[in-house]
């Protein structure tokens, strides 16, 4: 781990305040957004729009490196985020912030994968599992700690647009300066939906109701928390706390899935998270919301990973990276549509509806891992592809890499198995 750390310490400090840039923003919108007057479907339309450019990027940014650079590509979507950021409270309308919402998820999208394949072209087969863990690690942190800087400015005025422009743009120096030569990119075909559907039901199904449920949580807490007469610490402290538990969840969780069927594991964490929000819609209390967050956060993010685990456990190794770009599609498609789903049923039922909404999509998710066990025998743990954590704001790249690195793991595995049987 410290290897790891001393030798990509620059790009994962860049991407740390990537993370804080974003996170911060995603935040600061919710609570501006209710201090303009926006409607909860209006505000819903907005975060939406961030997950629409995100996929967009996802898809387009390849392409664009293999054309002009990582370099050119990187200095050219870090100036549009920055000058983005500034624009927010300069044009504080609904449509504006739609469109500004857009272009930042589409630039954020396109510099994750620049930034994530040089983090994947830095590490070795020996340590890319320890990479991997340290850049999850890195997001976390840097997403909590955006919401401790809520507290610095008044978010009615600029200062607090200011500060992630200005962190977005001194993360590009150690990225740029540190690291040298540009890796080589290479993007691998995907498989079809169709197919990957006939692999494994559960986790196309899965990462697409997932899709909404953390699109939801990154999305609409901060409109939830401002519609529900939270203060602003309240606020911060009430969605610092879903990463909290996604982090301190992801090991034990991940370490209990390549011990047993892991449909049961799934089926099991979709309920818990979904008892939190009954939890979080049944209470009125900091303390309560804090309990809910911290479950649904905790079981909801370690869910996505699982979910990749479990297909990777009915696919040939030359397949899992193909598999992923149909993951990351499908898990796309459910974030687009969650908080605009989740806005309307605030709308009409009121600020609970931010619970409900993700407590329908737990509960479902755990009903259909029940339904699915009946389907099929499940694959034994010693076949199984290895537990790899991935946020679900991760590029193709890292969930690529993530896929490749447990495949390897499992090999090695079967092979050190076998020879000690023999």
């Amino acid at each position: 781990m410290f290897q790891v750390l001393g030798s990509a310490w620059a790009l994962l400090l860049g991407l740390c305040l990537l993370m804080v840039g974003n996170g911060l923003q995603g935040t600061l919108l919710g609570v501006r957004g209710n201090l303009e007057g926006f409607s909860t479907f209006e505000m819903s339309i907005v975060m939406s729009a961030y997950f629409l450019g995100f996929l967009g990027g996802s898809r387009m940014a390849p392409e664009m490196i293999r054309r002009v650079g990582h370099v050119r590509v990187f200095a050219a979507l870090g100036s549009f985020i920055s000058a983005v950021l500034i624009l927010y409270p300069a044009f504080a309308h609904p449509v504006a912030w739609t469109l500004g919402r857009v272009v930042i998820g589409f630039c954020f999208s396109g510099v994750y994968v620049t930034a994530e394949s040089w983090l994947n072209n830095a590490a070795s087969n020996e340590n890319r599992g320890k990479a991997l863990s340290l850049y999850m690690m890195v997001q976390m942190i840097g997403i909590v700690a955006a919401q401790g800087l809520m507290l610095v400015g008044d978010p009615s005025g600029f200062i607090l647009f200011i500060i992630p422009s200005v962190l977005v743009s001194i993360s590009f120096a150690p990225i740029l300066l540190s690291i040298s030569p540009t890796p080589a990119f290479e993007r691998t075909t995907p498989m079809s939906l169709r197919q990957l559907f006939h692999v494994s039901p559960l986790s196309c199904v899965g990462v697409f109701l997932l899709g909404g449920a953390f699109s939801a949580q990154f999305g609409m807490a901060a409109v939830y928390g401002a519609e529900a007469g939270l203060s602003l610490r309240q606020i911060s402290i009430f969605i610092a706390t879903f990463y909290i538990g996604a982090t301190l969840a992801q090991y034990p969780i991940g370490w209990i899935s390549d011990r047993m069927d892991r449909r049961q594991l799934i089926m099991i964490v979709s309920f818990v998270g979904g008892i939190g929000a009954l939890i979080g819609l049944a209470v009125n209390t900091q303390a309560g919301l804090l309990v809910a967050a911290f479950m649904v956060g905790g079981m909801s993010n370690p869910l996505y990973s699982l979910l990749i685990s479990y297909a990777n456990d009915f696919l040939e190794v030359e397949d899992m990276a193909s598999a992923s770009g149909g993951m990351i599609f499908l898990n796309g498609l459910g974030a687009i549509s969650g908080p605009i789903v989740t806005g309307w049923i605030m709308t009409v039922f009121g600020p609970g509806g931010f619970w409900v909404f993700i407590g329908v999509l737990l509960f479902a998710m755990a009903i259909y891992a029940l339904y699915r066990m009946t389907q099929r025998a499940a694959p034994s743990p010693d076949d199984s592809a290895s537990y790899t954590p991935v946020m679900m704001s991760a590029s193709p790249v890292v969930v690529e890499a993530a896929q490749e690195w447990a495949a390897e793991t499992a090999e090695a595995e079967a092979e050190s198995a076998e020879q000690a049987r023999d």
